[in-house]
């Protein structure tokens, strides 16, 4: 059976939230982060554009810089954020690689019902505020997910 799964992109924000949320009052290099959380460099370089324009993070340059997450950014509704770096349209694709659509689209019901199930996952995710996933001084690394 298939679960839920976040977008490699929303999973490498949220760690990268939850890592910066338990060091509030610390500035930490992107290396330092994608050493601690077991992604790429370029993957955390990336997450920290996106949630600096978002107003999550400070963003230092130079010798002495780094990132720090910012009141707004633990004050952020995780099943928003993850809603919103998804990006996907469907849960489910429709269309085949040629371009293609799936002949029983016209009656099909199982899009419907999946975005259902997909918006109740993002509405329990609502629930949460970044804040709510770490407390200062925790981290627990967990496996960074294997991109098909």
């Amino acid at each position: 059976m298939e679960h839920v799964k976040l977008s490699a992109f929303a999973d490498v924000c949220l760690r990268t939230l939850m890592f910066l949320g338990s060091r509030r009052d610390q500035q930490v290099t992107t290396k330092e982060i994608a050493e601690q959380i077991g992604v790429p460099y370029n993957h955390v370089a990336k997450a920290i554009v996106e949630l600096r324009n978002r107003g999550a993070l400070d963003v230092a340059r130079g010798r002495y810089g780094g990132s720090q997450i910012t009141d707004q950014g633990l004050s952020l509704r995780v099943g928003t954020l993850m809603r919103d770096l998804d990006g996907r349209e469907d849960v489910v694709d429709c269309v085949s690689e040629a371009g293609v659509p799936c002949p029983l689209l016209a009656g099909c019901k199982l899009r419907g019902a999946l975005r259902r199930a997909r918006e109740a996952f993002y509405a329990e995710l609502d629930l949460l505020y970044v804040r709510d996933l770490t407390s200062p001084s925790a981290s627990v690394l967990l496996p960074f997910p294997t991109l098909p």
